[in-house]
């Protein structure tokens, strides 16, 4: 029998940095994947509110946003008492999220694994 020798070289920096890049990838996956949910649900009159949906990531502080940049946006979301065709809802944004976080973490997760196997 005879012995047999690895070596490994392992580059930390290299590997952290490839992991924050996939989480950051990840996370904008996420975050289109959540203003796509909240677009099914946005109150709609001209389209205007619905068009001005953005997602955006922050790399630095791995965090992501979804938002609407209309005047009326936040007074439309909160709105309990309008009306709206149907499909169409106050908390737009806020009651997708929960149906979402699945997806969500299984998108980063994936972007995550992907660039371990690198």
């Amino acid at each position: 029998m005879t012995a047999q020798r690895a070596r490994l070289h392992w580059n930390g920096q290299a590997a952290t940095a490839a992991i924050r890049d996939a989480a950051a990838r990840g996370l904008l996956l996420g975050a289109e994947h959540t203003l796509a949910a909240s677009r099914q649900r946005v109150p709609i009159a001209e389209g205007t509110l619905e068009r001005s949906g953005a997602a955006s990531v922050d790399e630095q502080q791995l965090a992501a946003a979804v938002s609407y940049d209309t005047p009326y946006a936040a007074r439309v979301h909160e709105d309990l008492n309008a009306r709206h065709a149907p499909g169409r809802t106050a908390k737009y944004l806020e009651s997708v999220l929960p149906e979402v976080a699945s997806d969500v973490q299984a998108l980063i997760a994936a972007q995550v694994r992907r660039a371990l196997r690198s």
